[in-house]
């Protein structure tokens, strides 16, 4: 961007915030809110309370106390920020596929045992079981415009059963153990209360592979295509065989089947060769879909319950998916999505409440301002927000699907 692009968001970004005003009641509080926002937008390598305070010039105590025990509405600004990106989106060209929800979670390495919700559990960010948190998000894309619109702290088991500890950490009695696919409706439901839709809904195997989630989403009328497991069970009618799904649809003899190319923005097009068959899942017909890369033979499967659409769009529209790990990687990078280091979990609540304000503040002017750059500037910016220079840093940690094994919530035949 250019300096006179950034100081024209200036006023833009207050006028964001000031959209959020109610939630905040007396106008202190008000200020604080601006001044951790700001702190978000800005190149502190951690953006937590102490560095943005001291960069402010606030005192760290008064910062604490606005994201943990102050007075104010997190519950009703995460609403706000939903509404408020549904009626950005409506401005926005639909492209090929419309409006496309992803579902997915992301994680963060924490050092010992106080911040809410850490255990010793699979972390996607370095793609092994460690010491951390896991929290779950819904995101959207349409077009060249993505976003995230809801975040969730998954509580484990060993969380939930010690009342002791939740108590100590501030976690209300209310808040219990959820499986992740159980936390994944809840932010259905409330982002539909507030106004968002979806064309279509995408996830991984981690979450396709739950019957009762699968069920759940065809019963509130949203189309989805789901990765799922090999090991998926599918029927060919009502009560008949069950059968895996690299059973009744394997990945050979590839060479007759149909042939997709899957645009990518940073990785060269891909060829999938794609085939399907009408089977009996998750209590309805479904479509099973066998995609197999040509270059390295990798084999996926997707469930859809979307019966009459092409199979080349179908299948663009689960690797819409891959969107979300470009969302995540803007969030933590540039919003301190996962920089929370406090033992509260209203707090931590309240961090990811703030980060997603900020990130749809960015999403909207980033898709403003695109294609109004010279060839020198590779993206949109926000103000306040001066580049580091990475290049001698690791990569970005990917959010790579984990085993469904490590991934995946039991749920027994009962449940």
């Amino acid at each position: 961007m250019t300096e006179q692009e950034i100081v024209a968001l200036g006023p833009a970004f207050a006028a964001e915030l000031r959209g959020y005003r109610e939630c905040f009641g007396q106008e202190r509080v008000a200020i604080h809110f601006a001044t951790y926002c700001r702190g978000l937008l800005t190149d502190l390598p951690r953006k937590t309370v102490e560095p943005i305070a001291l960069a402010a010039g606030t005192a760290v105590r008064t910062l604490q106390e606005f994201l943990t025990t102050t007075n104010w509405d997190h519950s009703a600004a995460r609403d706000r920020v939903h509404r408020r990106m549904a009626a950005a989106v409506a401005t926005v060209p639909a492209g090929d596929l419309g409006t496309v929800g992803v579902i997915d979670e992301t994680s963060a390495v924490k050092k010992g045992d106080k911040t809410p919700g850490v255990q010793r559990q699979y972390l996607g960010c370095v793609g092994k079981i460690d010491n951390g948190i896991v929290t779950v998000h819904v995101g959207l894309a349409r077009g060249t415009f993505q976003a995230l619109l809801d975040a969730d702290l998954y509580l484990p088991r060993s969380w939930a059963a010690d009342r002791a500890r939740c108590q100590a950490a501030g976690i209300p009695d209310t808040v219990r153990y959820r499986a992740k696919w159980r936390i994944a409706f809840d932010q259905l439901l409330r982002l539909h209360a507030n106004g968002v839709r979806f064309d279509w809904l995408v996830f991984d195997e981690g979450y396709g592979s739950k019957g009762p989630f699968l069920w759940l989403v065809g019963r509130i009328g949203q189309r989805f295509v789901a990765e799922v497991p090999v090991n998926f069970a599918v029927r060919d009618q009502p009560g008949g065989t069950s059968r895996r799904a690299d059973v009744a649809q394997p990945g050979t003899g590839t060479g007759i089947w149909e042939r997709h190319p899957i645009t990518r923005k940073t990785q060269a097009t891909q060829v999938w060769r794609a085939r399907e068959v009408r089977v009996w899942a998750a209590r309805g017909w479904h479509r099973l879909i066998t995609a197999v890369n040509e270059a390295t033979g990798e084999v996926k499967y997707f469930l859809t319950n979307a019966t009459d659409e092409p199979l080349s769009q179908v299948l663009a529209v689960g690797f819409r998916r891959a969107t979300i790990e470009h969302a995540f990687r803007l969030a933590k990078q540039e919003a301190g999505l996962m920089h929370y280091e406090g033992r509260e979990y209203v707090g931590l609540i309240r961090h990811l409440t703030l980060s997603l304000i900020v990130l749809g503040f960015v999403a909207t002017h980033t898709e403003r301002l695109r294609g109004k750059k010279s060839g020198r500037h590779r993206r949109a910016s926000v103000p306040g927000v001066e580049r580091p220079d990475r290049s001698g840093g690791p990569a970005s940690a990917r959010n790579p699907d984990p085993p469904p094994h490590e991934r995946r919530d039991p749920v027994s035949s009962a449940a």
